[in-house]
């Protein structure tokens, strides 16, 4: 006679059945159920938020309870850490669509007017109607800042990120410090800094140019920085191949690292835009205001559309307050679109047959 094997069948990694998606659906629906008869019918706590928050602490102790019940005290850990990750990632995406959703409905009434994106205020007042005026000169002033920042991070930063990794040395190591350093330098510091050296020091009016420098000093260190962590993560093989076929080092990094890590240098470049394109102290220390076109960067004031925002929204009029959000979601747009293309350039390219 054989015997019969007792024990449990092993559990697949990676194999969801249908019982372990109703055990943990079934444990959310409990968690927030139970949080709802607490909030809305034993305390006084009809409200949203106490409803969130007393749901997912339910949904842990009801996951707890479950995971020891099956499998021990190694189902309970594996199962109340995977309702905390998938917790904490659902706030940060509630937080960012909650954010943009806002945004865009505050200024949704202002965006429904085509003037908006080809008109600048030039005689416009508070009071007027949403059909007239515009920001788009705000647009014009953000896009030609950015691209004079870009125009002077990029290289900069593509090469100082080349020489702490290719080169190295004992300096590499001194301009890795500054440059995580530079990292967390708050904006004001930045703006404050162009401010004195250029403005002040060197006579340079307050203009698109001295916003652009601001930007500039406030886009670089990111730039750097993620260029680095990039381009380390290149293989070695791949330079020790090049190496061995006779090719220099420099031809070695310009055919072969760069263009490997072209994808993740866009990466870079994006985060970098992010931090700079919806700087407000900065720009407003350099570059100042103005509700009419420029495109003459070193001419004079340039308004971007963080500054516009900045003066809109705390204007306290209705009306300034409509566009202010307006501009916001078309800032929102304009790094949506800037993402897009950026991600589009650095696309590998397809071998020829």
């Amino acid at each position: 006679m054989f015997k019969r094997d007792t024990h449990p069948p092993r559990r697949k990694l990676g194999l969801v059945t249908a019982e372990e998606h109703f055990v943990r659906w079934g444990t959310v629906v409990a968690g927030f159920a139970l949080a709802w008869m607490v909030c809305y019918r034993v305390m006084p706590w009809g409200r949203l938020l106490p409803w969130f928050v007393l749901g997912i602490l339910f949904t842990v102790v009801i996951t707890a309870v479950v995971g020891l019940e099956r499998g021990g005290v190694p189902e309970l850990a594996d199962r109340v850490m995977s309702v905390i990750v998938h917790t904490g990632a659902l706030v940060v995406f509630l937080a960012l669509l909650s954010a943009v959703g806002y945004t865009f409905y505050r200024g949704w009434s202002a965006l429904g007017h085509p003037n908006m994106f080809y008109k600048d205020m030039s005689g416009v007042g508070p009071a007027d109607p949403l059909d007239r005026g515009g920001f788009a000169h705000a647009i014009l002033g953000t896009l030609i800042e950015i691209a004079i920042a870009i125009a002077i991070t990029l290289p900069l930063g593509i090469g100082t990120a080349v020489y702490m990794t290719e080169v190295g040395g004992r300096f590499a190591r001194v301009v890795r410090t500054v440059v995580e350093a530079m990292t967390a330098l708050p904006s004001i510091v930045a703006g404050l800094f162009i401010y004195t050296t250029v403005v002040l020091m060197l006579g340079v009016p307050k203009s698109g140019l001295a916003g652009a420098l601001a930007i500039a000093v406030m886009m670089l260190p990111i730039i750097a920085r993620a260029a680095d962590v990039v381009l380390r993560v290149v293989p070695g093989s791949l330079r020790e191949a090049s190496l061995a076929l006779g090719a220099s080092r420099w031809k070695t990094v310009w055919h072969v690292v760069l263009p490997t890590a072209r994808p993740g240098l866009a990466t870079a470049l994006i985060l970098g835009i992010a931090r700079g394109i919806g700087e407000t102290s900065p720009v407003l220390l350099t570059s100042g205001t103005a509700p009419f076109f420029v495109t003459d960067p070193t001419s004079g004031v340039m308004n971007s559309l963080p500054l516009y925002v900045f003066s809109a929204v705390r204007s306290g009029e209705p009306g300034l307050e409509v566009r202010g959000f307006g501009a916001a979601s078309a800032l929102l747009a304009l790094v949506l679109v800037l993402f897009v293309v950026a991600r589009w350039l650095a696309r590998p390219r397809k071998a020829g047959r």
